[in-house]
């Protein structure tokens, strides 16, 4: 077929580049969990489904591999889209608690996605905590952990009662749904992701948008030079208890809910954002794990993978990946808990003014590009530079609702690309906030020991603070 006569749309480089690095053993879906006290009834969740997800053309449209040589996947309709095979209705085991559905999640987290078809997948989960549950597994190739977050939360209301249908009159689908649609409540929280960015992410959205300017910024720019030249020269991680050949097999866990407010009253106490403290919490939490599994912690720095998100507030519902990566180190050899905060806090502080997150995302783009054989040694060599993939997402402040019933709790990990065996995701909600561990089985099988961890870890430190 000439490549004039090919149908669809291509992958842009980037969304190719996540497509690429899918391997048995790391798989790049995105999970999210949402939990309700009620039950919710799913014929509602089907029509939220029908209206709400299925006008993004990317929930009907499958990938197709080229046939042409030097071509790019592309974005086809799936002739043969049937609901039923993404939309699914299980119910848990008894006595249907965390446990339950954490080995649940931990099946479907191993499980790949049919390529074959649309590259996302919803269970309606019956017969949790006297409620329901949702679990949605979206590809990364669709659009990055920001934008999904946001659409999944497109579903949402922000009061009780029947969801109105917001179904375009003509049922006319377009790539990019409307940002229009959502509650204030989650517009709020997104607004605020650009803004906890700082200078980081106001960079980031004018190289994004202009092609030559990012051009022009990474060919004089000695700020971004700079940070080419850091990520080349990092030197590998060293070997833990979390590095190692992966297996297919992974497990999650989660944490209990942490007031927001504790957390906050600890920050301003010690001039530190909540981020720094939560950060503090999981290097704190790491280097209990290790010591748990009978190695020594001291001098260990641990790099974490950190996703930037560069898109502008008006394209934030916008699917498509646009977001860099920034390189932690987390100071888990420091025994004294301040010592360990401040040095985090400084180095958190240095990555707010670097251009580090804007070269990554170059570095995608070229690899979406790049022949298999150099994006496999370009994953392989990245991945050495990390321990873990680190998220921290701000949700909606107040409650929100999904098919007329509250939202009690949310979590979901992003994948730990390039060959890592460790996630950890931060996510707020409702002045609450929660964090979420998923593993490769093989080297870390008992996730639940880092979450117990991190609890402990934040229970003495927010402890010492009245509120």
């Amino acid at each position: 077929m000439a490549a004039g006569l090919l149908r669809g749309e291509p992958l842009s480089n980037v969304d190719a580049a996540w497509l690429h690095m899918e391997d048995p053993t790391n798989l790049m879906t995105i999970t999210a969990v949402m939990s309700f006290a009620d039950k919710l009834e799913f014929a509602e969740v089907k029509s939220l489904v029908e209206d709400r997800l299925l006008i993004y053309d990317r929930f009907r449209q499958r990938v197709e591999r080229p046939a042409v040589p030097f071509t790019k996947p592309r974005w086809v309709e799936h002739d043969d889209f049937n609901l039923r095979s993404h939309l699914q209705r299980v119910a848990l085991p008894d006595p249907g608690g965390q446990a339950e559905l954490q080995d649940m999640v931990s099946i479907l987290m191993s499980t790949p996605l049919d390529m074959s078809k649309p590259l996302w997948q919803m269970q309606y989960i019956e017969n949790y905590r006297g409620g329901s549950a949702l679990v949605i597994r979206i590809h990364h190739c669709i659009a990055d952990g920001i934008a999904l977050v946001r659409v999944m939360l497109g579903m949402t209301d922000d009061a009780p009662g029947t969801p109105k249908s917001r179904r375009r009159p003509t049922r006319q689908r377009t790539r990019h749904a409307g940002g229009f649609w959502l509650p204030e409540v989650i517009n709020e929280a997104f607004y605020s992701v650009r803004k906890a960015s700082g200078r980081l992410v106001e960079t980031g959205i004018e190289t994004v948008l202009d092609p030559e300017r990012a051009t022009s910024m990474l060919g004089e720019g000695a700020k971004a030079a700079g940070a080419l030249k850091r990520l080349l020269m990092l030197p590998p991680d060293p070997d833990t208890v979390f590095s190692g050949r992966l297996g297919t097999a992974k497990r999650c866990a989660w944490t209990e809910i942490m007031p927001l407010d504790r957390v906050k009253a600890f920050g301003k106490v010690h001039g530190m954002t909540v981020n720094d403290v939560l950060l503090g919490g999981v290097a704190g939490a790491l280097r209990r794990y290790i010591e748990q599994r009978g190695d020594s912690p001291d001098g260990l720095d641990l790099n974490a993978v950190i996703p930037v998100n560069l898109r502008p507030d008006d394209e934030v519902g916008e699917l498509g990946n646009k977001f860099g990566l920034v390189f932690l180190a987390l100071p888990v050899g420091l025994e004294d808990r301040m010592a360990r905060l401040r040095e985090l806090k400084r180095r958190m502080d240095e990555l707010k003014t670097s251009s580090e997150a804007v070269v990554a995302f170059a570095v995608l783009t070229a690899l979406g590009a790049a022949s298999p054989e150099v994006e496999g040694l370009a994953v392989q060599m990245f991945g050495s530079k990390a321990t873990a993939v680190m998220t921290n997402v701000p949700g909606p402040r107040e409650t929100i609702y999904f098919a007329g019933k509250p939202m009690r709790s949310m979590m979901f990990w992003v994948p730990q690309s390039a060959r890592l065996g460790l996630g950890i995701s931060i996510l707020s909600y409702a002045g609450q906030v929660r964090l979420g561990v998923a593993t490769d089985a093989a080297l870390v099988p008992d996730p639940q020991s880092i979450v117990n961890a991190f609890q402990s870890e934040m229970r003495e430190m927010i402890g010492s603070v009245a509120g």
